[in-house]
Parts: C-alpha cells; sequence; structure tokens
C-alpha cells in the first residue's frame, strides 16, 4: 500500500518538473499557442531567442529556447508567419546566450 504511494508521488513530481522553455514549430496557423515573426533587426525584436542544444539548458520563459522534435513535449507551439503584421510575437535570433532576454516585457505573458 505505501509503495503505491510512493509511486504516485514520484510519478506526480516527475510531471511537475520541467526543464523551461521548450517549443514546436507547428504546420498550420490554427494549432498555435503563439504567432511568431523573426525580424530582421535586434531593435524591432519583442523577444531575443538563443536557441539552447540541450533541452535541460533551455530557460523559463528568458529567452531560451529548445526546439522538441514532438507537440506533445512543448510547453508552447509556435508558427512562423511570412508577415509582421499578423505575428503576436516578434523574435531575433541571436548568437551568444548571454544576449537572450524579453525587450518587451509587456509581450512577456505570451509564452507562459
Amino acid at each position: 500500500m505505501i509503495s503505491k504511494y510512493i509511486l504516485f508521488g514520484l510519478t506526480f513530481m516527475a510531471s511537475v518538473i520541467s526543464y523551461g522553455q521548450t517549443v514546436y514549430s507547428v504546420d498550420y496557423e490554427s494549432r498555435a499557442d503563439v504567432k511568431v515573426f523573426v525580424v530582421d533587426y535586434e531593435s524591432r525584436a519583442d523577444l531575443l531567442v538563443y536557441k539552447v542544444d540541450y533541452e535541460s539548458r533551455a530557460g523559463n520563459n528568458d529567452g531560451k529556447w529548445f526546439f522538441v522534435d514532438y507537440e506533445s513535449r512543448a510547453d508552447k507551439k509556435i508558427f512562423f508567419v511570412d508577415y509582421e503584421s499578423r505575428a503576436d510575437l516578434k523574435i531575433f535570433f541571436v548568437d551568444y546566450e548571454s544576449r537572450a532576454g524579453w525587450k518587451n516585457k509587456a509581450k512577456k505573458q505570451l509564452m507562459y
């Protein structure tokens, strides 16, 4: 009986633990949580994004994204739009992890 509770507790804890900002790029706009446009200049972005190599390095809504292979593993599903005017969020990909972060904190709730 006690082992049943321990197993339940461990399962619950595993489901609560999250590595951070994992994203999945969907094929259809209607399936996305957030519509994203990649801008050409850092100064025009709401969020500076750094793509991390490992899920464990993903941040907690701080611009450090890990792209997962399966939609079910993502914290957020995003769709890359072709026009800036159709986007919920404008991002710019940076080359250094230390440069990642929000420039427009009013949009931060989009990625929670």
